[in-house]
């Protein structure tokens, strides 16, 4: 497989933020845009609370800052001079943006401070957790390294399976005969990956999203075609099958070697395969998913035929030592 282009992104704005996931994470902007274009420096949110009392060693202010009910139940016990002090140092430090969870009234001296210092004030109806746990999701991926590879991704009952291959070889064929048998179609020709918390997650392009190309069809629409269970958004990469026009008799044969191919920094096993007449593609690349799966769970069926040949031998030499 090609060495494909990563690519990492360092920073989002708070305008990117807000107008993508304003919707998921029912956001409101309370005060002037002018600090819209601050950046995210960070994949993770922050709690002030330490920074209201007044630590401020190792505020990680690259970080959103989330205000729960904790927060607000401290404000009320600063004292006014003492508030806005601590109020101004947390928005004085390039803070991204404050946001206030489970839909509270904003006291006015927050975002008055606030717009003084240029720094976009939200309020989201989502209960604090609710909206950590949602945010968070949101920031990895956004932070998250990627990629785009050439080839069609399918669900394989529960094995995210990436099929590569030169061009025209059938992998959107084969992609469509698995989506036939009860796969699931990710994405066709290109494929986009992300390494999410060390895990590859591959999803299509928006605008072929849905869609797979046969030639000699043309574009195809496998949820009009096979109902809603026909496509997935996203999948885990747990194989990758490389489908070959290479001689058969270079390939593995017991199935004992597990080759491997690093994406993103992740290694997944590779499986390839030669296409011929004759050969059932779809059928060897479904058989290859459910190998998968079962030494997932703890059954290798090519290491217990080498175990059953290993004791075949050994009680053959057992027995001609004993004749």
């Amino acid at each position: 497989m090609k060495e494909p282009t990563i690519k990492k992104v360092d920073q989002i704005s708070v305008a990117h933020f807000y107008e993508t996931y304003r919707t998921p994470l029912e956001l409101e902007l309370l005060n002037s845009p002018l600090g819209m274009t601050r950046p995210i420096l960070r994949p993770a949110l922050n709690r002030p609370g330490l920074a209201l009392s007044g630590f401020f060693s190792s505020f990680a202010h690259e970080r959103i800052q989330i205000f729960g009910s904790g927060e607000m139940a401290y404000l009320p016990t600063l004292g006014e001079q003492e508030r806005a002090d601590r109020l101004r140092r947390i928005c004085g430090q390039d803070v991204p943006c404050l946001i206030f969870s489970r839909g509270v009234e904003v006291p006015a001296d927050v975002i008055s401070i606030a717009d003084a210092c240029s720094v976009p004030v939200f309020v989201s109806a989502l209960p604090t957790m609710s909206l950590v746990n949602r945010a968070t999701i949101i920031l990895e991926n956004e932070f998250a390294d990627s990629t785009t590879l050439h080839g069609c991704m399918v669900d394989v009952r529960g094995v995210g399976v990436l099929i590569t291959g030169q061009s025209g070889i059938g992998k959107s064929e084969v992609s469509l005969g698995l989506v036939e048998r009860g796969a699931s179609l990710v994405a066709d020709d290109m494929v986009n990956v992300r390494n999410i918390s060390g895990e590859l997650i591959a999803s299509a392009p928006k605008l072929s999203s849905g869609f797979i190309e046969i030639r000699g069809i043309g574009i195809t629409n496998v949820t009009d075609l096979y109902g809603l269970r026909a496509f997935r958004s996203r999948k885990k990469i747990d194989l990758i099958i490389n489908l070959t026009s290479g001689e058969m008799t270079e390939t593995e044969r017991l199935g004992l070697e597990r080759k491997m191919t690093p994406i993103l920094g992740v290694e997944v096993e590779r499986i390839t395969l030669p296409v011929a007449p004759g050969r059932d593609m779809t059928r060897l690349v479904e058989v290859a998913a459910l190998g998968l799966y079962l030494r997932q769970n703890g059954y290798d069926m090519a290491r217990e035929f080498s175990r059953r040949l290993h004791d075949e031998i050994s009680n053959r030499n057992l027995n001609i030592n004993n004749a």
